[in-house]
């Protein structure tokens, strides 16, 4: 079965996690992605743990179906093996700071002098340009930067980080991703390459929107767990069950807010949960309270409104639903042939290369060999 990106060149010189998901993503669909890592160590990933087996569970997780050339790119001979596969590449990946592949020789005018139809695509926290473009950071610091982080962070003595690494995958993955589709579009139409400046910082702001609209439209500015979707409602909340699990309640729409109350037995009284929603929110909380998830569970089976309790991440991986539609079909195996459940990814299947068999990461190397015999 081929991929729809089957006649796809990637080089990638990204590391740790927003371009080399956006590269697996487009090697699932096909692309032949060279994973260009340094000698000796290989990217930073390779070293984290767990391991499982020789490398980091998470650098397999994240580069299965790649091939590895190892190459320091501050040896001068390192073009005379590059430029061979730049001339040839439809897509470049880099994530370093602004500045440095342009002081490597490999920034995109350099790049576009022998390819002019190259997509050359560069992840970074701030962009490349800007007050900001040079400064270190990590995800909290660019959700923290958004503003998104003080949406709901909660008690600020016992702050909650977020669950997920959102900056990283939705502020740099999906909009490099969205962005290199775009350029490879506009290049079919005769538009040429493209510089795709990738600001992981910035890409947060669409995720803002109801609250950038709610503060310049009405003057109200959402503050910290105080808005419908972040806390300050009766109708989207977490609530305790008995065996200490999690209830996770969005009934807001009135119709579903109705099935919802009669399924808990909420008090007439409460139910106009404008009046006082506090005292709405903890009468719902006591009675969730008095039931362990197992009950609750059945409740909101019969009771259709938005309602489910929280799973682990175990759990939701033998989800009979998610089982069923095949989201954990392909495998990942490592250099020792253990199997696992790889990583998936949001390659629709008719659009995928082989969306159910099973891959590998490739060593450190591998393929040095075949990507440099004509160099």
């Amino acid at each position: 079965m081929t991929g729809a990106l089957d006649d796809l060149k990637v080089l990638d010189f990204s590391t740790l996690l927003p371009g080399p998901m956006a590269s697996l993503f487009l090697a699932d669909a096909g692309a032949q992605v060279i994973k260009v890592e340094r000698p000796v160590t290989g990217e930073d990933m390779r070293a984290y743990v767990p391991k499982w087996g020789s490398d980091s569970v998470n650098f397999l997780m994240l580069n299965r179906g790649k091939q590895s050339l190892a190459l320091n790119l501050k040896d001068p001979d390192a073009r005379t093996v590059l430029d061979p596969l730049l001339r040839e590449a439809d897509v470049v990946i880099e994530q370093f700071r602004p500045g440095v592949m342009a002081r490597l020789g490999l920034g995109y005018d350099e790049v576009r002098a022998i390819n002019p139809d190259v997509i050359h695509c560069s992840i970074s926290g701030y962009g490349q340009t800007g007050p900001k473009a040079l400064r270190a950071g990590h995800d909290l610091n660019y959700i923290g930067d958004a503003g998104m982080l003080a949406l709901s962070h909660g008690d600020p003595e016992r702050a909650v980080l977020p669950p997920a690494l959102i900056a990283d995958i939705a502020g740099g993955t999906y909009p490099a991703l969205l962005n290199i589709l775009l350029a490879l579009r506009a290049r079919d139409a005769g538009k040429g390459g493209a510089h795709l400046d990738i600001s992981m910082a910035e890409n947060l702001f669409p995720f803002l929107y109801w609250a950038m609209g709610e503060g310049q439209a009405a003057n109200a500015w959402p503050g910290n767990g105080d808005a419908l979707v972040t806390g300050g409602s009766p109708r989207y909340q977490l609530y305790a069950t008995a065996d200490n699990r999690v209830l996770a309640a969005a009934p807001i729409e009135d119709k579903f807010w109705a099935m919802f109350c009669d399924a808990i037995g909420l008090d007439e009284r409460l139910r106009n949960d404008t009046a006082d929603p506090a005292a709405t929110r903890d009468a719902i909380a006591a009675i969730i309270k008095t039931q362990p998830s197992a009950h609750w569970h059945q409740v909101f089976e019969v009771a259709d409104c938005c309602c489910s309790i929280v799973r682990t991440v175990q759990e939701a991986m033998q989800d009979p639903h998610f089982r069923a539609r095949g989201v954990f079909d392909r495998q990942l195996s490592n250099a020792e042939g253990d199997t696992i459940t790889a990583l998936p990814t949001p390659i629709a299947r008719v659009m995928a290369a082989d969306p159910s068999g099973t891959d590998r990461a490739p060593r450190l190397g591998q393929d040095n060999d075949d990507l440099t015999s004509g160099a």
